[in-house]
């Protein structure tokens, strides 16, 4: 799987929007096809919060946006995506850097574009951990995102 030059560009703009920047994460890859997204979120001054951990608020929005994002990409124009919900369990305190990896492959594309033909919305449940290293999990989100299809113009 590899990046596209749209995918880096988007991946280097994403992280200079201030709105994402100001979380302390990195988009460290996007596939071309945008069926994965990788993001990392290092230990900082910026994510620290006052016990020296990263802080809650730097780990949910590390993966707020990503899911949504590629449900925009893989199902294209003729599709409204939000997000409805979301719900994160601390596991264990990040004291080094954290990543987390989104995939969305094309079964799960389908399955919505498959299930918007009988019914005018469906909602999805996305999960994504974010991990050290070493593999261990240190917080669960999960992301409930609506889609429906875009009413003709």
């Amino acid at each position: 799987m590899r990046e596209s030059l749209r995918t880096r560009l988007f991946r280097w703009a994403f992280n200079v929007w201030p709105c994402f920047r100001g979380t302390g994460a990195r988009v460290a890859f996007i596939a071309s096809d945008w069926s994965e997204i990788r993001v990392r979120l290092p230990l900082s001054w910026r994510t620290r919060n006052y016990v020296g951990t990263i802080f809650g608020g730097s780990l949910y929005a590390a993966v707020d946006p990503f899911c949504m994002l590629m449900l925009i990409h893989r199902l294209g124009p003729g599709y409204v995506v939000w997000d409805k919900a979301a719900a994160i369990r601390f596991r264990k305190p990040g004291r080094s850097t954290l990543f987390a990896t989104f995939r969305i492959d094309e079964a799960e594309v389908a399955e919505i574009r498959r299930l918007l033909l009988d019914q005018p919305k469906v909602d999805r449940t996305y999960p994504v951990e974010l991990r050290d290293a070493q593999g261990i999990v240190h917080a669960e989100v999960q992301k409930v995102i609506h889609i429906s299809l875009r009413a003709p113009s």
